[in-house]
C-alpha cells in the first residue's frame, strides 16, 4: 500500500471513530448557522474526494447519488448550486446509514484510483483532501460541542474534553529586532495561504511563554471587564452589547461558582487550566486591560521555535491577508482560501483537538473576530 493511500485510509477511519460515541439522533441537528451537523461533515468530506478526484480522473465514474453534489457542497461556486449553510440540519434524509454507505463507495473508488495512479496531480489533490478532512475532524468536534451545550442535560460525548490542560512554562521570551523570513519553505504539504516566503522587519518585543488561564480571565470579569468600554474595540463593544456577552462561551455562574460545559459534561472551572473558546474581541480587550497586546502573526511565527504551542489556537493581531506573490490555484481548489481574505483575523498554532500531523509553525487559521466556538486562547505580547 502506498503512503498516500495509507494516509487516506487512516484519515477516513479517524473521522468515523470520532462519531462512534454518537447516537443516531446526534447526527442531524444544527444548532447555529456556523455549526454543521456530524452527518453533513461525514458527507461533505466524501463529496470533496468525489468532486475533486473521482469524477475528474475516473472515466465512467458512477456517482453514489447525483443529488449529493447539491446537498454537500460547502462554498465552491464553480461546482454548482448548493443548499444554504443554515439549512444543513434540515437534511434528515438521506439517513446516517446511507451516508456511511456513501463514504464506503467513495473510499473504495479512491483506493482503486490510488492503487493504480502514478499521477503527481492525483497525489497532490488527495493530500489536499486529507488535510481538508483533518480540518473537518476538528470542526466536527467544535460543532458537536456547541450543539450539545444547547441541551440542558449537558450530555457527555467522551471522557476526554480537549481543554483540561495547564501551562508547563512561565515567563517571557525576548525577541531582538531584525529582518525575519515568514512563510512556508519546504517540500511537504502546506496550504496556499502559507506560500510566498517573504521578509518582515520586527521591532524588539517580548511574548509570553504561557497562555492565559481561566483564573487570569476571571480577574478580568471581576474587574468589570465586560462592562467597561475603554478596553474594547468599537466593533467588539457593539458585539458585547448586542449579544449580551458577559463571559466566555460555555461558562455558567451558579451560586457564585463558575462552571463550563465540556465534551465530558458540565465541570467546575479550574483556575489553573488554559482558557478556551474566546473570541478575538475578548482576547483584544483582555490584553488591553492587562496593559499588553496580542502578537502579530509574524511575531508569533518567529517566536514559535522557542515556545511550546499546540494547546489552543492563538489569536493574533493580524488581519487575514495574502502574502506577497500569493497565487490563486486554477479550478475549484482556488476557492479554498484566497476568497476569504477579508474581514477575518489570523490564529496561529493548533489545539488539543487538532488532528495529528496537521500543524505547522507557518499554518494560518482564520475566523471572524466574534468567533468563540473554536478551541481558541490568548497569548500576550508586549
Amino acid at each position: 500500500m502506498n503512503t498516500t493511500l495509507l494516509r487516506f485510509k487512516t484519515t477516513r477511519s479517524r473521522t468515523e471513530q470520532l462519531c462512534k460515541p454518537l447516537q443516531s439522533e446526534d447526527y442531524t441537528p444544527q444548532s447555529a448557522e456556523f455549526a454543521s451537523p456530524p452527518k453533513w461533515h461525514l458527507a461533505h468530506t466524501s463529496w470533496f474526494f468525489e468532486e475533486m478526484l473521482l469524477k475528474p480522473f475516473i472515466e465512467d465514474y458512477i456517482e453514489f447519488d447525483e443529488s449529493y453534489g447539491y446537498l454537500f457542497n460547502s462554498y465552491y461556486n464553480s461546482l454548482g448550486q448548493r443548499i444554504e449553510r443554515q439549512n444543513r440540519g434540515l437534511i434528515t434524509r438521506p439517513d446516517v446509514e446511507t451516508i456511511y454507505k456513501y463514504r464506503a463507495h467513495v473510499d473504495n473508488a479512491m483506493a482503486q484510483l490510488l492503487e493504480t495512479s502514478t499521477s503527481k496531480t492525483i497525489d497532490a489533490l488527495t493530500i489536499l483532501g486529507i488535510n481538508h478532512e483533518q480540518q473537518h475532524q476538528e470542526l466536527l468536534l467544535t460543532d458537536l460541542k456547541y450543539t450539545f451545550s444547547c441541551n440542558p442535560l449537558y450530555p457527555k460525548y467522551a471522557k476526554g474534553n480537549f481543554i483540561s490542560q495547564a501551562n508547563d512554562a512561565s515567563g517571557w521570551l525576548s525577541i531582538h529586532e531584525g529582518i525575519y523570513s515568514i512563510g512556508y519553505d519546504g517540500n511537504d504539504f502546506c496550504f496556499d495561504n502559507e506560500l510566498g516566503k517573504h521578509r518582515v522587519f520586527l521591532e524588539p518585543f517580548e511574548i509570553s511563554k504561557s497562555l492565559v488561564t481561566n483564573g487570569d480571565y476571571l480577574e478580568f470579569i471581576k474587574a468589570d471587564g465586560y462592562t467597561n468600554p475603554k478596553y474594547w474595540l468599537d466593533d467588539g463593544w457593539s458585539w458585547v452589547n448586542q449579544n449580551q456577552i458577559k463571559h466566555p462561551l460555555y461558562w455558567i455562574e451558579k451560586d457564585e461558582r463558575w462552571f463550563h460545559y465540556t465534551l465530558s459534561g458540565l465541570d467546575e472551572i479550574h483556575p489553573n487550566e488554559i482558557l478556551s473558546h474566546i473570541s478575538f474581541y475578548e482576547a483584544s480587550a483582555y490584553a488591553f486591560w492587562k496593559g499588553m497586546r496580542l502578537p502579530t502573526e509574524f511575531e508569533w511565527e518567529v517566536a514559535s521555535k522557542d515556545l511550546k504551542w499546540g494547546q489552543r489556537w492563538e489569536w493574533t493581531n493580524s488581519a487575514y491577508l495574502p502574502y506577497p506573490k500569493f497565487e490563486t490555484a486554477k479550478g475549484a481548489v482556488g476557492e479554498y482560501n484566497g476568497k476569504f481574505m477579508i474581514n477575518l483575523m489570523v490564529l496561529r498554532g493548533a489545539s488539543s483537538a487538532t488532528a495529528n500531523h496537521h500543524s505547522r509553525a507557518t499554518y494560518r487559521n482564520f475566523f471572524a473576530p466574534e468567533t468563540q466556538w473554536q478551541f481558541s486562547g490568548i497569548r500576550l505580547a508586549k
